[in-house]
């Protein structure tokens, strides 16, 4: 049995390190599993688990703890920003500016009520408590990238006795969860929301927001201007996106390119954003009905995956796909999402196009495409590890900024960050292909979170009975819950009456601002719509960044 005990109690070994890992996340994950109130704490109670071992002793070298912690945290933040890069930017249209402003309004107070906390119950004197009520922080708005990067601010500051902020992130983390969700109720009690006029009211922008989504139209021609112009002229004059993807004249069918010679009473079959086809419909002709499966040369439309890294950022328009292959592109998906093809628009791998055309030539285009799904399945971990190398490089620039007791960095949290955002909008430019699947990106940031939260947990848990139970932890978890709870019902309440956002579009906002998953599981499941996922998207991206760049700069800042 000696070999069982060393196996537990043998620290240096790499299988005691191997095991105390497993440990610890296997039983984090399964508990964080169990609902109280139909809410879970989810992967978050690896820390509690980590906490526990190293409470008990079960422990490993520091060394060790330390790498881990920081690989598990650069793999995590660095996949979020892959995630959320191709949308970044796009996310400040119409209203997305409002939203992302009132999210950093709030990210704002949530600091001042802390440093309110601070000064109203803590002694200012003792040089842990402000460390201490930024880790709390971070555990209230439920971001565990912030955790890690305001625990490696702190090692660039205290070289010896650093105060372990994850006991006040443990404390504060549960009500966090909690209290988002209260929040936002509280908020449609104060603001007398119906949730059945909120539901009607999304149906209604619903149905105005078209200008994306691709629209079917046969069309006969009846404007005698047209008689004799090229598809091209036709574009140029009408100024409207739109394809047409088969032309019915005299009795034959074709696949009209840019050159095709319109003639009255032809009918077309067109695709085109739903916003322009009162427009197209006005200027070449009413509609009409043609059964185009019974016509005398048969075309298949088919969606190709393009899986080809040569295609990638190539915009549809510089495909020529009418006049090299004989075929129609007439709309594109992307995410889940279908998206007019118009011919500015830049392929990335991943993408599934809609293609009509004869079969041999449809079938061509699939082989240039790639259309390889297998292909898909494997991550691009070159690409990941490219970014990464140069998101720690970015990361360690030193940026000397007067008053601070060091210089600032983006470290291994933010500077990785950034570059995966960029790398994710920006990165076929450079045809670096980006793309992973939904389910090898998930995989690949749990595992980098489980890693950071059991070794955070397991340092932690050596000095955790003694700074939290005997010592605030009451005061951390009551400051916590006031850190949560206050910059929400101000801002959630400011956004309704105020700017009159919808009440699910402002649950996602505010789920997505303190980047908390069980928050929008509830808010989707209050609403039939796709107003929550929307709101929480709109503003996760600045978000994530500047909960990172803000923890950073609180401890650089007041705690050197």
């Amino acid at each position: 049995m000696d070999w069982l005990i060393s196996l537990f109690t043998d620290t240096e070994s790499v299988a005691h390190i191997v095991l105390l890992y497993s440990i610890v996340i296997a039983a984090g994950v399964l508990l964080g599993k169990v609902k109280v109130g139909g809410i879970s704490l989810g992967v978050t109670f690896v820390l509690f688990m980590g906490i526990v071992a190293g409470h008990l002793g079960f422990t490993a070298p520091m060394p060790a703890l330390n790498f881990l912690q920081e690989f598990g945290l650069v793999l995590f933040v660095f996949m979020i920003g892959l995630q959320v890069g191709p949308g970044f930017f796009e996310t400040f249209g119409k209203s997305g500016i409002t939203l992302n402003v009132l999210a950093a309004i709030l990210i704002l107070l949530n600091i001042l009520v802390m440093f309110g906390c601070y000064y109203a119950f803590f002694d200012t004197s003792n040089a842990a408590n402000l460390p201490m009520l930024i880790g709390t922080l971070c555990g209230a708005v439920t971001n565990t990238p912030a955790l890690g990067a305001a625990n490696e601010a702190m090692t660039s500051i205290f070289s010896d006795n650093m105060p372990e902020i994850a006991s006040g992130y443990a404390c504060a983390y549960p009500l966090g969860v909690v209290g988002i969700i209260g929040a936002t109720i509280a908020i449609r009690y104060i603001c007398r929301v119906k949730s059945a006029r909120e539901e009607e009211q999304l149906s209604q922008l619903e149905q105005a927001d078209s200008t994306i989504k691709p629209y079917h139209l046969t069309l006969k021609v009846t404007n005698e201007y047209l008689e004799g112009k090229s598809m091209l002229q036709v574009h140029n004059f009408l100024n409207r996106n739109f394809v047409c993807s088969r032309m019915l004249h005299e009795g034959h069918v074709r696949i009209p390119n840019s050159k095709t010679i319109f003639h009255l009473g032809d009918q077309l079959y067109i695709v085109c954003a739903e916003a322009d086809a009162e427009a197209i419909v006005a200027f070449i002709g009413p509609e009409t009905e043609v059964d185009w499966g019974e016509q005398d040369q048969k075309y298949v439309s088919k969606r190709i995956l393009v899986t080809n890294p040569a295609i990638n950022g190539k915009s549809l328009g510089k495909m020529h796909f009418s006049s090299a292959y004989g075929v129609n592109v007439t709309r594109l998906t992307r995410q889940g999402m279908d998206i007019f093809a118009s011919a500015s628009l830049p392929l990335q791998v991943g993408d599934r196009i809609m293609v009509v055309g004869p079969e041999s030539a449809v079938d061509h285009v699939a082989q240039k495409m790639g259309n390889s799904i297998r292909r898909l399945d494997t991550p691009n971990i070159a690409t990941i590890f490219i970014g990464i190398i140069i998101g720690i490089i970015f990361g360690s620039i030193p940026f000397t900024i007067p008053g601070m007791p060091v210089p600032l960095k983006l470290g291994i949290a933010g500077g990785p960050l950034i570059l995966a955002i960029l790398i994710g909008r920006y990165g076929y430019k450079i045809h670096l292909v980006t793309y992973t699947t939904t389910s090898a990106n998930m995989m690949l940031r749990e595992i980098g979170l489980v890693l950071f939260l059991a070794s955070v947990g397991i340092k932690a848990g050596a000095g955790f009975w003694n700074t939290v139970v005997d010592g605030d932890g009451l005061l951390y978890v009551m400051c916590g819950f006031l850190i949560t709870v206050i910059p929400i019902i101000i801002i959630g309440t400011i956004a309704r009456q105020r700017y009159h956002f919808n009440y699910f579009t402002l649950m996602g906002m505010l789920a997505g601002t303190y980047t908390d998953p069980p928050a929008l599981a509830y808010a989707n499941s209050t609403c039939s719509k796709g107003a929550p996922a929307v709101g929480y998207s709109t503003v996760y991206p600045l978000s994530m960044f500047l909960r990172i760049f803000t923890a950073q700069l609180l401890v650089l800042f007041f705690c050197g």
